[in-house]
């Protein structure tokens, strides 16, 4: 008789990419290249000063960062206003957060790069919580899981 239980391979994809924390991680990783590549384009190709090139990459990856996380990590189908507003003030806390981290990093003489990967470090597991549980929280009532 055969065996009726999915194929392990495709089942294993199927369930890690189920898990909202993953989808998080890997749609954080394409916005950190996205903001890490900016970031370097204007300060080192550029010559951008690193006080004016953080926050703008940080800003710039802000709709791509906030369309994938709403549509791949949360699955968010409610009212986008609301959501872009939560967005936009925890967009707010972390570009100062993440400035000010790689502002420290290069005063004390290490590179940008060490600054950036430690502002990332720091932000990525509060933004986690905060993406799920207050800017694309479901509606009282909903019981989708994520």
């Amino acid at each position: 008789m055969p065996s009726e239980s999915p194929s392990p391979r495709g089942w294993g994809l199927t369930r890690l990419w189920s898990s909202s924390l993953v989808r998080y991680l890997v749609v954080g990783g394409l916005a950190f290249a996205f903001d890490f590549g900016l970031l370097w384009l204007l300060h080192d190709v550029a010559g951008v000063p690193l006080a004016i090139a953080t926050p703008t990459a940080f800003l710039a990856s802000f709709v791509v960062t906030y369309t994938l996380q709403r549509l791949l990590t949360f699955r968010a189908s409610d009212a986008v206003a609301p959501s872009v507003v939560r967005y936009a003030l925890l967009v707010a806390a972390n570009t100062l957060l993440t400035t000010g981290i790689v502002a420290l990093a290069d005063a004390v003489g290490w590179s940008w790069v060490v600054g950036k990967v430690l502002a990332v470090t720091v932000t990525t597991v509060g933004n986690y919580f905060a993406y799920r549980y207050w800017v694309f929280a479901r509606p009282k009532g909903s019981h989708s899981h994520v």
